[in-house]
């Protein structure tokens, strides 16, 4: 590439929240969108947790990139190595640079194996497995599949991790698998949780809480894994109560997770956004930089991060991407987020809440935040049609 090329709207990774945007902004009549993106392969990462409880494959969730990109909307093949907002310029890795009249960063996040000493070698080992990398994924389900007696711990952080309530998908998956095979009796289930709750709805969180009464899982909220011993199989625990140790013979991670370093050396976090996008949570406009919006993973905006907050927050984005240029009022983002949970191999909750806790439903009926066999069906089969087919194709409001 000879000379920095220029773009009206210029959009920092190729995930959902990057492709359902610059879609959105073709469909709105934004001429010149580009997306750098760096994946050949692009993936509908909410089916990970079903590999990971034995009801998916990769291949279900996976389709060349080139094929999820919108029409009219220019690909870079690259990686972002920083942004400097002065000068309204992105720097690749390939040496080249492009700018732009408005910048949408959502390059996601990634797993911070750093901040769990020893859960990364535990991975290493077979016990332990993910599902939030995908080649891990169908690891996890052979892990748990197999465990017939002993231990399995699920732990799950609340430290920016992608709709963090999901990591309980493969529990009931597997519970309810052990469950049906004979073997649950002979496994002792630790679910160890770092946020106050399972999920930030009430109703929905009883359910859960209920569900894993059911399959005799103890459950400890509030509490967090401070290392992880591959060669030993034990966990650290931070508690309410103070520190404490479980030995597993299986454990399922849903890490912390951090944002790309360029955004901090790039001078776009602040002291309060823990290394993720400083924006306005209403808004998404950065604070600082005002041609510069943050969407997705990686930015914070006081809501729980999730696929379905995306289609709250991207047409948010594209409005108010316009509304600057012309004066108009901005539209508002109020922090909603869903969290789908199967409470077996055949129901599945809809938890759907704003940033303060409140029941935001999509429909007033049925009641959604309960599990049923419909809900499951939806998730597991339907939703998935309906992100390659609308949300990448820019159909959001």
């Amino acid at each position: 590439m000879t000379g920095p090329h220029h773009h009206d709207v210029l959009v920092v990774g190729g995930g959902n929240a990057g492709i359902s945007l610059a879609a959105k902004l073709r469909r709105d009549g934004c001429r010149d969108v580009a997306i750098v993106e760096p994946k050949d392969v692009h993936e509908y990462r909410p089916l990970l947790s079903y590999v990971a409880g034995g009801m998916a494959t990769l291949d279900d969730l996976r389709r060349p990139q080139a094929e999820a990109m919108p029409r009219g909307v220019r690909w870079y093949r690259d990686a972002v190595t920083s942004i400097d907002p002065a000068r309204s310029a992105v720097r690749l890795a390939s040496g080249g640079e492009l700018t732009y009249s408005d910048l949408a960063v959502c390059p996601g996040s990634q797993v911070d194996w750093d901040a769990v000493p020893g859960a990364q070698d535990a991975v290493r080992t077979g016990a332990a497995s993910t599902n939030y990398l995908p080649e891990h994924a169908p690891a996890t389900w052979e892990m748990l599949s197999a465990l017939t007696s002993g231990t399995a711990v699920f732990a799950i952080s609340d430290r920016h991790v992608p709709c963090a309530p999901v990591g309980l998908k493969p529990l009931f998956l597997a519970a309810d698998h052990w469950r049906r095979t004979g073997v649950l009796d002979a496994i002792t289930v630790e679910l160890v949780v770092e946020a106050d709750r399972l999920v930030d709805l009430d109703e929905s969180d009883q359910e859960l809480r209920a569900a894993a009464a059911e399959y005799g899982v103890r459950v400890r909220t509030a509490t967090s894994v401070e290392s992880v011993d591959g060669a030993s199989r034990r966990v650290r625990l931070r508690t309410p109560d103070g520190p404490d140790e479980i030995r597993y013979d299986t454990l399922y991670l849903a890490p912390p997770h951090r944002a790309p370093g360029w955004l901090a050396s790039s001078g776009l976090t602040s002291p309060e956004s823990d290394g993720f996008l400083a924006v306005d949570p209403v808004t998404l406009q950065h604070r600082d930089h005002a041609t510069v919006w943050g969407l997705g993973d990686a930015a914070e905006v006081d809501a729980l991060p999730s696929g379905g907050a995306l289609r709250k927050q991207v047409p948010v984005v594209a409005h108010n991407i316009a509304a600057r240029r012309t004066g108009a009022t901005m539209r508002h983002y109020d922090g909603y987020s869903v969290g789908p949970v199967t409470t077996s191999r055949t129901q599945l909750l809809l938890a759907e809440f704003d940033r303060q806790g409140r029941k935001e439903p999509t429909l007033r009926v049925p009641d959604l935040a309960r599990p049923r066999r419909s809900l499951l069906v939806f998730d597991r089969y339907v939703e998935p049609q309906i992100y390659w087919r609308r949300l990448l194709r820019g159909k959001v409001s």
